[in-house]
């Protein structure tokens, strides 16, 4: 975790993705696929309504077993198969937006996924934060490499 010139905190999460780049985007845009792979700490589930363009809005329902967890969104950059930034925040505190950048980077028949998430106004906040990517992160590679023509061939 990283504190900023303005006060606010970024964190930064990377994760080598077992496919290529293109493949890693198509996925991290694709509402069903969210389902499986968008689940940090306790949710069990997620739903996701993406309208994916610059201008163009996002709903993710993340299904815990006590409560849902609604996060809303703007995309502001759509840069396939390299990039994507999005603000991001809690349905019921939408004035607490922060930002998200997601960042892909060739390695042959991998990539490296980079997702800078800025602009937290306590530090205790970004640590949660860190620690949710994190998980999404390892359950994003898990769920790729289930679906690899390397893993289909077994």
């Amino acid at each position: 975790m990283q504190s900023s010139a303005d006060g606010t905190f970024r964190i930064v999460v990377r994760r080598r993705m077992p496919a290529p780049r293109e493949v890693v985007f198509e996925a991290w845009i694709d509402p069903e696929g969210i389902r499986e792979w968008m689940c940090p700490g306790d949710v069990v589930s997620a739903e996701a309504s993406l309208d994916v363009r610059v201008g163009g809005s996002f709903r993710i329902v993340m299904k815990a077993k006590d409560r849902d967890h609604v996060q809303i969104g703007t995309y502001q950059v759509v840069e396939p198969p390299s990039k994507l930034v999005f603000t991001w925040s809690a349905a019921e505190k939408p004035s607490e937006m922060t930002l998200v950048t997601v960042e892909l980077f060739a390695h042959g028949e991998e990539s490296e996924l980079v997702l800078t998430h800025e602009r937290f106004p306590q530090a205790d906040v970004a640590q949660r934060y860190e620690n949710g990517w994190g998980k999404i992160a390892e359950t994003f590679a898990a769920y790729l490499s289930r679906r690899s023509p390397k893993a289909a061939r077994g």
